[in-house]
């Protein structure tokens, strides 16, 4: 019989900040972001911090401006793993993104091109349910 092998370790940082369903929380909340990317060593003004704003700053405007419930608020988590970093942004609008953007924006428009964003700079995304109302809107940033 031989002895089992050992596994590498995996680490995975997370952080999670509830924030207020106003554009200043969604603000916040991609300053939030950045910031603790560069607590974990991925610095500010990187590719990475750049993309990983823009989708942060896509998800919680969308949370703000479409999926508002008065009264509550929305949750960012971020969960830095070895192979890819994962980005939540829990509300409570009832109201599910499509899973693939449903056409181009038209040039014109000032707004329509959130997730087409998020599509662009995320491996994948997703919607999740999560427990009591509303959703989780969440995209993957596979890591070098």
């Amino acid at each position: 019989m031989t002895a089992p092998q050992a596994q590498p370790a995996v680490t995975v940082r997370m952080f999670f900040q509830q924030l207020s369903a106003t554009r200043r929380g969604a603000r916040l909340a991609r300053h939030l972001a950045t910031r603790q990317l560069d607590v974990w060593g991925l610095p500010f003004g990187s590719a990475l911090s750049d993309a990983v704003a823009l989708v942060v700053a896509e998800l919680a405007s969308n949370a703000v401006l479409h999926a508002r419930v008065p009264g509550r608020d929305f949750a960012l988590r971020l969960e830095h793993r070895t192979d890819a970093l994962r980005i939540e942004v829990a509300d409570t609008g009832g109201d599910r993104p499509v899973a693939a953007p449903p056409m181009t924006p038209d040039a014109a428009a000032d707004h329509g091109r959130g997730l087409v964003i998020v599509d662009a700079l995320a491996s994948r995304w997703g919607v999740s349910d999560r427990p009591g109302p509303g959703k989780v809107v969440w995209a993957e940033i596979d890591l070098p």
